[in-house]
């Protein structure tokens, strides 16, 4: 896998510009992007980029963060609080991510998107309003752990940390998920379900592959 230097401002370009030329996969009238990494990859701020992007060139978009869709801490906790494999398999709610975000930008969908379900701080439901992309709206989905759930993405960007630049990027609380990624790694191996693949080592330099066909 080569990698080309590349900073954060052109790759969001370049993924924007990608994604705008792109028609769903379904044949639906919405496209749907993901952005994976770790934590400490910070997804979210080059899926803002690619929206901001997006958005420049006159397509809504929706962004959302797994984050927001953590399962309640009793069942998150079931097996202690610091359980990798809890972590890796039931910690989000994909069975929400996909009723009340994918599901209704499917073919014939309302559109309807919750873009919260979940605050982990309070452990209850957000109460955040629908909200409702607009046909040929883009959403962009960010998170730990996303190419291994056959999420139906469009376009897919995997933030790559190595095992060294992971552990130090990682908080000392938070080092207990490691185990997590490194079977997620050898599990899914989200570098070749990727349609790009970034380097994030040096969070100052990143490098990525370019956008597989």
């Amino acid at each position: 896998m080569r990698f080309e230097p590349i900073t954060w401002e052109r790759l969001a370009e370049a993924l924007a510009a990608h994604a705008d030329g792109l028609k769903p996969a379904d044949g639906g009238p919405w496209l749907r992007v993901g952005v994976d990494g770790a934590p400490a990859a910070r997804p979210g701020e080059p899926a803002e980029r690619v929206a901001e992007e997006l958005r420049a060139r006159g397509r809504a978009v929706l962004t959302v963060s797994t984050g927001g869709f953590l399962r309640p801490a009793s069942l998150r906790y079931e097996y202690g609080k610091e359980d990798p494999d809890s972590y890796a398999d039931s910690w989000f709610d994909t069975s929400a991510l996909w009723r009340e975000v994918f599901r209704p930008l499917e073919p014939g969908g309302s559109g309807r998107v919750l873009p919260d379900l979940w605050d982990p701080v309070t452990d209850r439901a957000t109460r955040s309003p629908y909200r409702v992309l607009p046909e040929g709206g883009v959403l962009i989905m960010h998170g730990p752990l996303l190419l291994g759930q056959w999420f139906p993405f469009d376009l897919a960007v995997h933030l790559r940390l190595s095992p060294g630049a992971l552990r130090r990027r990682t908080d000392e609380g938070e080092r207990w998920t490691l185990p997590a990624f490194a079977r997620y790694e050898d599990e899914v191996a989200p570098a070749d379900r990727a349609d790009a693949v970034v380097r994030a080592d040096d969070p100052h330099h990143p490098a990525w592959t370019g956008i597989g066909t």
